[in-house]
């Protein structure tokens, strides 16, 4: 088949009225970020303009520009006419049509192709089931299939075996996308739709593998933007983009990604453009923009919902813990080096599961009643709980708090007990410094810090390892109640030493009227202790 430039094509007409008071915006055709071909894209050249072709005349169903786009670039040829990627990597935002692109596809490696075995697969058997059924009426409905179709063992319906057959033996099976979708098969073609659920590499090694003998295999790996635990994702991503960035590593992984720019606002009309190809076409941009400002004053959950689903923007988490909107808010200049707050100051150590890192935060009430939280120290490496233990207790002196502790029920435990039990020691614990544990309900701590974040009544300096473990914790829930998750490749030491920092500050007694050391107010507490100004 041949087909001229798909830039050809009247567009579709845009979705606003002519009385909308906002300018009509289409769709970037073209992904912000993408794999640039080796040559020349042409008919004879990329087998898109053939699915292009496909679509329009024999199933009736065009493309949109962008799927048009997607087709011709991710369908290159090498010179031998093999697919030039055997893995092609589409990131996009929802609601854009790409489903509807891999219905297509599939019906076209069907029967133009004649691939002998499709796999579709998604994050549960249900959702690739519903694409298979699409597939399967539109070829039902498309009579210029019928003579090629098997009308006698068309389709198999069995729970769990779902698949449909042609005449010359090809067929497209589904699966979920587990440990078992895709072994003992040979695979030529492979769908993997919604990639971000993909939290390990089970349904990965699963079905990929299973196309290695195949010299024109092609998965197609298409999803929105993941977070941090979408850890196929995020490897393909980081490695595609080393390539374009580069030209080192997998020349055979093709990136394309319509997304919105990191930290654009979710009410910038060209952000969402870009993230969204078919905005004006199927996508309707006032509707969006309502969902947008919704988003923005909700904040939290919320917001970060809307920037992957809708800008195919990368989040830390989308049960973020804390709002990470709100925190960034309460960036307030200041320290806790005044005379006032000396003698009011909580410390609580915290360490991460795999004791790569810990953190020592600190504390205040200040007048007003809101509290002041900052990192006093941090430690990170394998040698993070050896240093730990050695230095301690050297900034419990320099701080000299009303009181440190540590949850007991967590990782720091082990570390901190040793603290307590030194009973005996000259000159421990510190004049004046109280070691204890907080055995409060954690969850209880945790949430109370992220309600104290939505009501404005803690502040920071907005260090970038605090802001970093507090905005990138999520929740992790246990019945009702919940508490900082430490699963992931991150840590959250910081998060949990902050909120119990902030807890023992505001449950210590009534101040005894000790005077206090003053500082210059541009001094912080950590710089002080550093260069031992206290």
């Amino acid at each position: 088949m041949t087909l001229e430039l798909a830039q050809t094509q009247p567009p579709l007409p845009p979705t606003h009225s002519p009385s909308s008071a906002l300018a009509p915006v289409l769709g970037r055709t073209e992904p912000r970020l993408w794999t640039p071909p080796l040559r020349e894209l042409t008919p004879e050249t990329s087998y898109g303009y053939d699915v292009i072709e496909f679509a329009r005349d024999v199933l009736n169903r065009p493309l949109d520009p962008w799927q048009e786009w997607l087709a011709i670039h991710a369908g290159e040829l090498l010179p031998g006419g093999r697919p030039r990627f055997r893995k092609v990597l589409v990131l996009v935002a929802r609601q854009n049509g790409k489903t509807e692109l891999l219905v297509i596809l599939a019906v076209y490696w069907l029967f133009v192709e004649a691939v002998e075995l499709i796999l579709g697969t998604s994050t549960k058997l249900a959702y690739a089931k519903e694409s298979w059924n699409k597939v399967i009426k539109l070829v039902e409905r498309t009579g210029k299939l019928n003579d090629l179709r098997n009308t006698r063992k068309w389709t198999r319906t069995a729970a769990g075996e779902e698949e449909c057959y042609t005449l010359e033996g090809c067929r497209y099976k589904i699966s979920a996308s587990n440990e078992e979708g895709g072994r003992s098969l040979t695979i030529h073609r492979l769908i993997l739709d919604e990639l971000r659920q993909h939290k390990d590499y089970r349904a990965w090694d699963a079905s990929v593998p299973a196309g290695n003998a195949v010299p024109h295999f092609q998965v197609w790996a298409i999803s929105n933007a993941g977070t941090d635990d979408s850890a196929v994702l995020n490897d393909l991503r980081d490695a595609a983009l080393t390539y374009v960035q580069t030209g080192q590593g997998d020349d055979q992984l093709g990136i394309f990604e319509w997304s919105a720019p990191e930290g654009a606002s979710p009410l910038d009309v060209d952000a969402l453009a870009q993230a969204n190809p078919n905005l004006g076409y199927r996508v309707d941009l006032k509707a969006l923009l309502g969902d947008a400002q919704r988003a923005v004053q909700k904040g939290g959950d919320v917001l970060a919902g809307f920037r992957t689903e809708n800008m195919c923007q990368h989040v830390k988490a989308l049960d973020g813990a804390v709002n990470a909107t709100r925190w960034r808010e309460l960036h307030v200049i200041g320290d806790l080096a005044s005379s006032q707050l000396r003698s009011r100051i909580a410390l609580c150590l915290d360490v991460s599961p795999d004791r790569q890192h810990a953190t020592l935060a600190a504390a205040a009430v200040l007048p007003d009643d809101r509290a002041r939280v900052e990192v006093v120290a941090a430690w990170h490496g394998e040698d993070a709980t050896k240093t730990l233990r050695r230095e301690l207790s050297g900034w419990i002196k320099k701080v000299r708090p009303q009181v440190v502790g540590w949850l007991p029920n967590g990782p720091a435990a082990a570390l901190a007990a040793d603290l307590a039990d030194r009973k005996g020691v000259i000159g421990w614990p510190p004049p004046g410094v109280s070691i204890a544990e907080i055995r409060s309900e954690v969850a209880a701590i945790c949430m109370g810090f992220a309600e104290q974040v939505d009501a404005g009544q803690v502040i920071h300096s907005d260090e970038p390892l605090l802001t970093a473990h507090v905005t990138g914790a999520s929740k992790l829930w246990t019945g009702d109640v919940w508490r900082f998750a430490r699963k992931g490749e991150g840590h959250c030491d910081a998060a949990y030493a902050a909120a119990g920092a902030v807890h023992l500050a505001r449950t210590l007694p009534a101040p005894l009227g000790k005077p206090g050391i003053v500082l210059p107010s541009s001094v912080s507490l950590h710089r002080a202790l550093a260069h031992d100004r206290l």
